[in-house]
């Protein structure tokens, strides 16, 4: 049994890349940011960031390069890739990257630390709104499914 999977919440260091294939297929590029605090031996305080290439593909790939931008934090899921290349000196170099399969906008409206597209979030509200009418509609239709069921449901049968 094997399994490659990776989880990063962190903050973009840059604007989303946003580009298609030659096969018209929607990539996306992120420049991803992690931080890790801890205490030394000696009492001081430490921090190592880690920067991540993360590639995200279709549907999903669109949606990042139209709302998020640098410094909005996002939840990255999903697997470790190295792909090889030869640098301008001719030497063989491998690079690691996240190829996600599920980005997740955390943060609201407004926490974009450089202040730049604050109105991205909309997409959020948007979808929380969307869902919420989903889940609504979802429990109307279960409830109607039951009344019939129970032969009409109401008081008066």
């Amino acid at each position: 049994m094997s399994l490659n999977k990776v989880i990063l919440i962190g903050r973009l260091g840059a604007d989303p890349e946003l580009r298609e294939t030659q096969g018209s297929q929607a990539l996306c590029n992120l420049r991803m940011a992690t931080n890790e605090n801890w205490t030394d031996k000696n009492g001081n305080r430490q921090e190592r960031t880690e920067w991540h290439s993360v590639t995200v593909w279709g549907k999903q790939a669109e949606i990042c390069g139209q709302y998020l931008a640098k410094g909005r934090e996002v939840y990255v899921e999903g697997r470790l890739q190295s792909r090889q290349y030869t640098d301008r000196e001719g030497a063989a170099r491998t690079a690691w990257e996240v190829v996600a399969n599920n980005v997740v906008f955390i943060g609201g409206r407004g926490d974009n630390p450089d202040g730049q597209n604050q109105s991205r979030g909309n997409w959020q509200n948007n979808q929380q709104q969307q869902n919420r009418g989903n889940w609504q509609n979802n429990q109307q239709q279960q409830n109607r499914g039951n009344q019939q069921q129970n032969g009409g449901g109401g008081y008066f049968n």
